[in-house]
């Protein structure tokens, strides 16, 4: 089969590859219909995530229908049309009795991390009981692409927000989590969201499809200005949630400045270097912060809701390419050409 092997040194190559096999009872292999590259891909490619594997398919953001399943999965069959959790869990252990499946003791992030992904024709999954979600009859497939990643974090931050009807949330990042984030946020009925980034596209994107009702760009401004036009937009207070989505060099700190006393900060964003916590100067604020990696589980629920029309996520897709192209689609997705977005790949396609 064809798949997409990065080397650890930040080079990428369409190569191929034996078909995958069961490896444990709990596995099952999937035929990839939709896959799409992630920004955590990018972060693995760059030798950002130290825990990633060379020589590995890279993926973890997907949906296609089961071929295979061992002996121990009982609530799938082939034939079936699931999403894939981005998250390895067994369900068993202390963390997943918890709902904390990040921290599975036998998971955590593995795919297109420390195994091969999904950014190939087929896909081996571990604890394919736990790491599917059955895709609802009429809903096609890129409706349900997003699911088990970036909607999945997307729900999981506006759940820890703990929005309230009537508050205000402020999301830092108006990226493909930032927008998804947006779209759960809103299920919460707040009185007003408040969206940052310094792509004026990506945040007339958001206000034009009604994700935000207030936009801030932050470009050329300090950090007190962007506080005042929270401030501003707020009573004077500041967000009673901010969930910062964006990941970058100087947001976190632009998070907790913008949050009221007593507010939630939540971390959804993953960082490429540390960040610093500066008790003196956030003293007396008495924040709650909440951070990553998303525990993606529970999904029927946001599958019901992509079903009921709640979440629309056709949005964020800016381009289609063929498994073939894929090294073009890496290209403009880093690239955010033209605007990009989310690029959705597609199946090989047989070519004289």
């Amino acid at each position: 089969m064809k798949a997409l092997v990065h080397d650890g040194c930040g080079n990428i190559a369409l190569l191929d590859r034996p078909r995958p096999r069961l490896l444990e009872p709990t596995d099952a292999i999937v035929r990839v219909t939709r896959s799409t590259i992630c920004t955590s891909d990018l972060h693995i490619m760059r030798g950002a995530v130290p825990r990633a594997k060379p020589d590995t398919v890279l993926g973890h953001e997907f949906v296609g229908v089961v071929e295979e399943v061992g002996a121990g999965v009982r609530s799938f069959s082939p034939g079936d049309r699931v999403a894939v959790n981005c998250e390895t869990f067994c369900g068993e252990c202390f963390f997943c009795k918890h709902g904390w499946v990040n921290n599975c003791e036998h998971g955590g992030w593995l795919l297109g991390c420390t195994i091969d992904g999904c950014q190939a024709e087929y896909a081996r999954v571990p604890f394919a009981d736990h790491a599917f979600t059955r895709i609802s009859d009429g809903v096609p497939d890129e409706d349900a692409l997003f699911l088990g990643d970036i909607l999945a974090t997307g729900w999981w931050g506006a759940r820890l927000a703990e929005i309230g009807p009537g508050s205000t949330v402020a999301v830092i990042g108006a990226g493909p989590v930032g927008l998804t984030t947006m779209m759960c946020a809103r299920l919460a009925n707040p009185a007003q969201v408040i969206a940052l980034d310094v792509d004026e596209s990506r945040l007339e994107l958001a206000r034009g499809h009604g994700l935000a009702d207030v936009v801030i760009n932050p470009a050329e401004k300090d950090f007190s200005d962007v506080e005042s036009l929270v401030r501003a937009a707020t009573h004077g207070r500041g967000a009673d949630a901010v969930i910062e989505a964006a990941g970058g060099d100087d947001t976190f700190e632009m998070a907790w400045r913008i949050a009221r006393p007593n507010a939630v900060v939540v971390l959804s964003a993953m960082y490429e270097r540390d960040q610093v916590l500066p008790l003196p100067s956030m003293y007396g604020k008495n924040l709650t912060f909440k951070t990553g990696g998303v525990d993606a589980c529970g999904l029927d629920e946001v599958m019901a809701l992509i079903a009921a029309g709640r979440l629309d996520t056709s949005l964020l897709i800016s381009r289609r390419y063929p498994l073939n192209d894929i090294l073009e689609a890496y290209r403009a997705f880093e690239r955010r050409e033209d605007g990009c977005l989310k690029v959705v790949i597609t199946p090989w396609e047989a070519r004289d």
